[in-house]
């Protein structure tokens, strides 16, 4: 049987990021973004092999950018694509893993968006264009909370009355899953250790940002909670606040709901912290220059991220390593460096040589001699939810 072609999209509110995985190349043959759709200045970007092309789409919505994508996909994939992949944010307590997509799921989905109101309606709208121009195709959901749902009562509960999770579906669900997910994986093979019988602490650390115990390929805790907002300091996002900061902020500035949540949500991490910016990359420049802000927010970051991952060892009986990934887990030695230096009960120690060289998509071990195990892995959540399309179309 000939290698297959997966068509994995991740639709926001006014974009697509999308690409082509075939599951006998190392590399998307196709991938690319399509972004301001809906506004006059949409634009479609991609690569095909080593060559990268844009497209301007003046006024463009979700279908027409798919539209435009179809032949692309297709002159990538020799004609054929046996099947698409759909990114969802928020599964709640119906799905446990990947699945099909039925009007069920849909109608399933559709009930979710209440607690992913920024996420699951955009999630939706390209199911929607997709199956209209692929109604042929299997297509597949994958969810980035469905990782999490492993995790026990005691991880996921709030101490708050049963009513509001018995009727209200108020607990933790956690995100990211499909990259905590990949990364322990290719950890465990990277350090040929039985995915069944290995112990990790993932760091997702990019724009959204968030930690993560696995425990023989399982979540058993995770950072993010109910919504992506819990947590750690992220681009924009604060992570968490006393919940009595809401209260306040309506009191003594009348502030509405509202616009404390646009504050929490956009205006708040590294952003809030330095007044500069909400890219580490920025920041680092900054700091090094001496800029008060940036020096803050860094180190604000890199403490808050340590003791999160202190906190996430409770749910191992063992540590086999520490994974960094994600944008700046995976490019930043300086973050991974500071964040060491804050958890000295664990013995960590880092090979400053090994530590430098990865970035840019080199991974491997940075921990020196009789430290415990200290990984980048480069994430691939595109390749992950192909993964999981592809295992649903063998069943």
């Amino acid at each position: 049987m000939s290698a297959r072609n997966i068509l994995v999209i991740n639709c926001g509110s006014s974009s697509i990021k999308f690409a082509l995985v075939n599951e006998a190349q190392a590399t998307f043959p196709l991938q690319g973004l399509a972004e301001r759709l809906g506004s006059p200045e949409a634009v479609l970007h991609w690569q095909l092999g080593d060559e990268k092309q844009s497209l301007e789409i003046p006024g463009a919505a979700h279908l027409a950018a798919l539209e435009q994508l179809l032949p692309l996909a297709q002159e990538a994939a020799g004609g054929k694509i046996d099947g698409i992949g759909h990114r969802v944010v928020h599964g709640g307590e119906h799905f446990t893993g990947s699945c099909l997509i039925t009007d069920e799921v849909l109608a399933a989905i559709r009930a979710n968006a209440q607690l992913a109101p920024l996420h699951n309606p955009a999630n939706l709208i390209g199911i929607d264009a997709a199956f209209a121009l692929f109604a042929e195709l299997p297509q597949v959901a994958v969810f980035d909370t469905a990782f999490h749902q492993t995790m026990p009562e005691h991880a996921y509960r709030y101490a708050v009355p049963e009513f509001l999770y018995k009727e209200h579906n108020v607990r933790r669900y956690g995100f990211h899953g499909t990259s905590h997910h990949f990364v322990s994986k290719r950890a465990a093979e990277m350090t040929n250790l039985p995915v069944e019988d290995s112990c990790w602490l993932t760091a997702h650390l990019g724009n959204g940002c968030s930690t993560c115990a696995v425990v023989n390929g399982e979540s058993r805790d995770t950072s993010m909670g109910m919504t992506p907002l819990e947590g750690l300091v992220m681009g924009t996002r604060s992570g968490d606040v006393d919940p009595n900061l809401h209260s306040y902020l309506h009191r003594t500035l009348g502030w509405s709901l509202e616009q404390i949540d646009r504050m929490l949500n956009h205006d708040s991490g590294l952003k809030g912290l330095s007044g500069l910016s909400n890219d580490m990359r920025t920041l680092y420049e900054a700091r090094i220059s001496g800029h008060p802000g940036a020096m803050l927010a860094f180190e604000v970051f890199c403490y808050r991220l340590a003791k999160s991952l202190a906190g996430m060892a409770c749910a191992l009986p063992k540590l086999d390593g520490l994974i960094f990934t994600g944008g700046i887990g995976e490019n930043s030695s300086a973050v991974r460096s500071r964040t060491l230096e804050h958890l000295k009960l664990f013995n960590f120690k880092l090979d400053e040589q090994a530590n430098a060289r990865c970035t840019r998509g080199v991974g491997g071990e940075i921990q020196a001699a009789g430290s415990p195990r200290v990984l980048v892995v480069p994430t691939n959540e595109e390749r992950q939810i192909a993964l999981d399309t592809l295992a649903l179309l063998d069943v």
